[in-house]
C-alpha cells in the first residue's frame, strides 16, 4: 500500500513511518488474552528502557488519551491530604497544570516567569524553604508552545532537597532528547505515542516510581478513570489496562519502539538536532527571528516571530504549504505572534530543505517581501 508523506512541522502528531503505520493492521483480538497483556508488558518495560529506569524502582503505567490526561492523573493522584503542589511555570503547558489543580480544587502555588525565561532557581528554592507543606512539585521540561527547555535536573534537586516528589510533563522531550531518571533527579515523566516515540494517537504513558505509586493508595481519591494507583494495581494483577485499551495504537507504538531502538538514542537525538539546525538556518535565510533566545531552546521546536509586513497573512502562507504536503502550526504565546516549526517525528535534513523552498515560494506569492522585515531593527 503506498500513503502519501506529509510532513508535518506541528509538535505532534508527527510524521510517522509506513512500519508503524502498518502495524494497526492486525487480526481482531480482545484485549483482555494473555497474548495482547503479554504485548503491553513488553511496551511498558520498553517505555522504561528509554528514559534508563531501573524497573524495580520505577514502571510504567499506559492510559488511553493524549498527553493532557498525564498531568491530571499526575497531579490528583500524587498530592498528599493537606499538602501544597508548586507549579514552575512558564509556559502553556505548565499553566494548563495550574489549570488541572484548580479544577481539582487542590491546594497549589503557581510560580510564574516570563514565558521566554527560565526558571529563577533560587525563587524555586525560596518557595520551597517557606511552604514545607509542599509535597509535590511540577514542572514542563521542554515548553512546546515555545521551544524553551526548562532546567530539570536542577529543579528536580531542589524538589528533593525539601522532600517534595518531582513530576515533569516530558511530552515533547522524552525519546527525543536524552533522559535519566536518576541522573535527572525525577520521580514522573510522562509523554503521549504520537511525539516522541513516534507512534499514533490515543496512547499516553506515565514512567514513575513505584513506591510513590503504592504511597499514593492512601491519598485522596480525586478521579475514577484517572487514577495513578487504580490503573497501575491493575496492571500489576492482571497484566492489563482497568479500562479498554486502543489496540491498534498499542500494536502500532510497539512497532514505533523497536524502529527507536534500532536507531538508538544518541543516533535519533543527533537526527533531530540535525533537522533543528536545518530549521534555524532555514529561517535565518529567509530573515524569521527567534522568540526563545538560542541558549534556551530546546533543540526540538523552533518560535518565529510573525514579521511586520501588511500582506503577511499565516492562514494563507500555512495553506500554500499545506497543499503541498507540508504542515505548520501557530504559537502559543499571548503576547506575540508566532508559528512554529518542529524537529519532531520521522523526518530529516532533505525534508526541512524541500519545505524551506515551499516557504520561499508561499511567501512571494502572497508578496511578503523575502528577507522579511521587523519593523524593529534589532536582533
Amino acid at each position: 500500500m503506498k500513503i502519501k508523506r506529509n510532513i508535518l512541522l506541528n509538535p505532534g502528531p508527527s510524521t510517522t513511518t509506513d512500519t508503524v503505520k502498518m502495524a494497526q493492521i492486525v487480526p481482531d483480538i480482545c484485549p483482555r488474552e494473555k497474548e495482547f497483556a503479554s504485548l503491553m508488558k513488553g511496551l511498558r518495560s520498553d517505555l522504561c528502557k528509554i528514559v534508563h529506569a531501573d524497573e524495580e524502582k520505577y514502571t510504567s503505567v499506559l492510559f488511553c488519551g493524549s498527553g493532557t490526561i498525564n498531568i491530571d492523573i499526575c497531579l490528583n493522584s500524587l498530592l498528599p491530604a493537606g499538602k501544597k503542589a508548586l507549579v514552575v511555570n512558564n509556559g502553556a503547558y505548565s499553566t494548563r497544570a495550574a489549570e488541572v489543580c484548580t479544577y481539582y480544587g487542590l491546594d497549589f502555588i503557581d510560580l510564574k516567569f516570563p514565558v521566554d525565561e527560565a526558571p529563577d532557581l533560587e525563587k524555586v528554592e525560596e518557595t520551597l524553604r517557606e511552604n514545607p507543606d509542599i509535597a509535590l512539585v511540577y514542572t514542563t521540561h521542554h515548553e512546546t508552545g515555545t521551544g524553551l527547555l526548562n532546567p530539570i535536573r536542577e529543579i528536580g534537586a531542589l524538589a528533593h532537597k525539601y522532600g517534595a516528589i518531582f513530576v515533569t510533563d516530558t511530552t515533547s522531550s522524552f525519546a527525543m532528547i536524552p533522559i535519566d531518571m536518576d541522573r535527572d533527579n525525577l520521580d514522573f515523566v510522562m509523554a503521549s505515542a504520537q511525539k516522541g516515540i513516534m507512534g499514533m494517537t490515543g496512547l499516553s504513558f506515565i514512567v514513575g516510581n513505584r513506591a510513590e505509586i503504592e504511597k499514593s493508595e492512601n491519598y485522596p481519591t480525586r478521579s475514577y478513570y484517572c487514577n495513578l494507583f487504580l490503573q497501575y494495581d491493575f496492571f500489576e494483577r492482571t497484566g492489563e489496562m482497568h479500562f479498554t485499551p486502543p489496540v491498534q495504537t498499542v500494536y502500532a507504538a510497539i512497532q514505533a519502539l523497536k524502529e527507536y531502538f534500532a536507531e538508538g538514542e544518541q543516533a535519533k537525538w543527533a537526527r533531530h538536532t540535525r533537522v533543528f539546525e536545518a530549521i534555524q538556518k532555514g529561517l535565518e535565510e529567509l530573515g524569521f527571528r527567534n522568540y526563545i533566545k538560542k541558549q534556551l531552546q530546546s533543540g526540538l521546536v523552533a518560535s518565529a516571530i510573525y514579521p511586520d509586513d501588511e500582506n503577511w497573512d499565516f492562514e494563507k502562507v500555512h495553506d500554500y504549504c499545506y497543499e503541498r504536503g507540508f504542515t505548520i502550526y501557530p504559537g502559543k504565546i499571548s503576547t506575540t505572534n508566532t508559528f512554529r516549526l518542529c524537529a519532531l517525528g520521522a523526518i530529516d535534513e532533505a525534508d526541512i530543505k524541500a519545505f524551506f523552498k515551499v516557504l520561499k515560494e508561499a511567501l512571494v506569492k502572497n508578496n511578503i517581501k523575502v528577507p522579511v522585515q521587523y519593523k524593529d531593527k534589532k536582533q
